[in-house]
């Protein structure tokens, strides 16, 4: 009861100062780093005035990505990506709205609303018109870690934290009956499978692979199911063999055990690579049939793709895949929700330590499948 009422307190008291409308930056609280050896602290900071075009949400749950991780660990100079400290990642972010600016018509106070990897793009470019915000020409304004040239060059925080404000463009509708706890993940999770999925054309009876079998692997496999394909799932652990049983892949290969990785190459139509850490991606590439698309996702610090031995495969389609549009998110949100199609989630508090703990767990595989923050507990 307690908790409760400490809740609902601070919800009002967001309300009251997002609902004045006044140009002063709203007071907020989350959990930051201050450097790549660091773990999590309590940090209080401050995000802009909610301007005309611009919603408020209070974050009820968020997810943790495994690629929070490279970028809070600073392990993405090779890309040149480099942190900023102090830090504050997320960008799985469920919540709702408490204010809105004057012309803001897709949402209204009290409705549910989600951000995901981007918080804005210039709108005009080339990219932009595609609805492929994330490769703006102009320097897309990532949720966390990023400087945000459309608001006076201010770094992002992101979605550890009790609020954020952002541009209803750039907000995902979640509806009423979306399950809240599980929803999060699918803002990063989910179109970042879905976009690659539906890019490659993948249809009923196609045979397809699953490389890394975590927090993107296993939604991969619940849309490739729901599209009827026949999914073979490769992670490197038994732990998870019974899990991609229960989803309906077909096959399950433990990567480390040479008998099941024999005998696959020119097997897949289709191959989605979500694996986070160091491989040989040549060895899935072999495993396509000729004209076959293997879709990297996985984000790992150092992994190299032979091109000597790529000639060799010919006739073989390898490409990146990032995230998607804010048009698409909302089109894989909403067809999830319809379809019952949600991430399996590990719900933890709002407490430094317990994030620690999660990303421990999340940098050792020990986790099925994405840890969510319950925001709602930060104290």
């Amino acid at each position: 009861m307690k908790r409760t009422i400490m809740t609902l307190v601070a919800s009002l008291a967001i309300i009251a100062t997002a609902t004045a409308q006044t140009t002063d930056r709203i007071p907020a609280k989350g959990f930051a780093m201050f450097s790549a050896k660091d773990t999590f602290h309590p940090h209080e900071f401050t995000r802009r005035a909610v301007g005309d075009n611009d919603i408020q949400i209070e974050i009820l749950y968020a997810g943790i990505c495994h690629s929070d991780l490279h970028a809070g660990w600073d392990e993405q100079q090779e890309q040149g990506l480099y942190a900023t400290y102090p830090m504050i990642p997320g960008h799985e972010i469920a919540g709702r709205v408490v204010a809105i600016g004057k012309n803001v018509t897709k949402f209204k106070v009290g409705d549910y609303a989600g951000v995901g990897c981007m918080v804005d793009a210039c709108g005009a470019c080339a990219a932009c018109k595609m609805d492929k915000e994330q490769f703006c020409e102009k320097g897309t304004a990532f949720t966390y870690n990023s400087v945000d040239h459309f608001h006076g060059d201010e770094v992002t925080m992101g979605g550890y934290s009790n609020t954020i404000v952002v541009s209803e463009d750039f907000s995902i509708k979640i509806p009423a009956n979306a399950d809240m706890k599980r929803v999060a993940p699918l803002l990063c999770a989910g179109v970042t499978t879905w976009s690659p999925i539906h890019f490659s054309k993948v249809k009923k009876g196609d045979k397809v692979a699953v490389a890394g079998y975590g927090g993107l692997g296993h939604m991969a496999v619940k849309y490739l199911v729901d599209l009827g394909a026949d999914v073979t799932v490769f992670d490197r652990t038994e732990e998870k063999r019974a899990d991609a049983a229960r989803m309906g892949a077909t096959r399950y290969v433990n990567v480390n055990n040479p008998e099941e990785m024999s005998g696959l190459n020119n097997t897949f139509d289709f191959i989605i690579s979500t694996i986070p850490t160091n491989y040989e991606p040549i060895q899935y590439v072999a495993m396509l049939k000729m004209g076959g698309e293997m879709a990297i996702v996985g984000l790992p610090d150092k992994s190299t793709l032979n091109i000597a031995n790529m000639a060799f495969l010919s006739q073989r389609k390898v490409y990146g895949s990032l995230i998607g549009g804010i048009k698409e998110t909302q089109e894989m949100l909403d067809y999830s929700v319809a379809h019952d199609i949600y991430p399996e989630v590990k719900i933890i508090k709002a407490d430094a330590s317990e994030i620690d703990k999660a990303w421990r767990n999340v940098s050792d595989g020990k986790v099925k499948f994405r840890y969510v923050i319950d925001m709602s507990t930060i104290e």
